[in-house]
């Protein structure tokens, strides 16, 4: 494995976990050379799914994709890059169980703002807003009104 920061490829294992459902694992790595540590993850390989965009094109399951989406949704606020992890983790495992070789996108994106929507209103409504491409301020501000009546709940 080489080191994502100085490219050497000697490292060390400092620590192994598997992931919650039981579908990777996890390892901690430190590189011999840097001496920095990074995280890999190693997933039993499958036939990929493809996802069938909205435009009709079709392309791999990326579980990067999902998370850089994550990220920036969740940019700035408390939570974890571990528990992002596990929100793809789960969103894939569900996907893998449900489809056996092709979907289409919006079924992710609806995942996705469900899993958001329990775990952060702000990531949720900012995840919202790009995902269902909001025209105007009224349609953002019907959303954060949902959101807020579903806690007063």
């Amino acid at each position: 494995m080489k080191c994502p920061y100085c490219n050497h490829n000697e490292d060390k294992v400092t620590d192994s976990r598997e992931t919650s459902e039981g579908m990777s694992i996890r390892r901690r790595r430190e590189c011999l050379h840097c001496n920095r540590r990074y995280t890999t993850y190693e997933y039993a390989e499958r036939t990929p799914l493809m996802v069938i965009k909205k435009d009709g094109r079709r392309e791999s399951f990326n579980r990067q994709k999902i998370l850089k989406g994550l990220l920036k949704a969740c940019e700035k606020r408390p939570i974890s890059v571990e528990k992002l992890e596990n929100i793809v983790s789960e969103i894939e495992i569900e996907l893998q169980k449900k489809f056996e070789q092709e979907l289409e996108s919006h079924y992710i994106g609806e995942l996705l703002m469900e899993k958001l929507a329990k775990l952060d209103d702000v990531a949720y409504v900012r995840f919202a807003s790009v995902y269902r491409q909001f025209k105007d301020i009224n349609q953002l501000m019907r959303e954060v009104r949902e959101v807020f009546s579903k806690k007063i709940q």
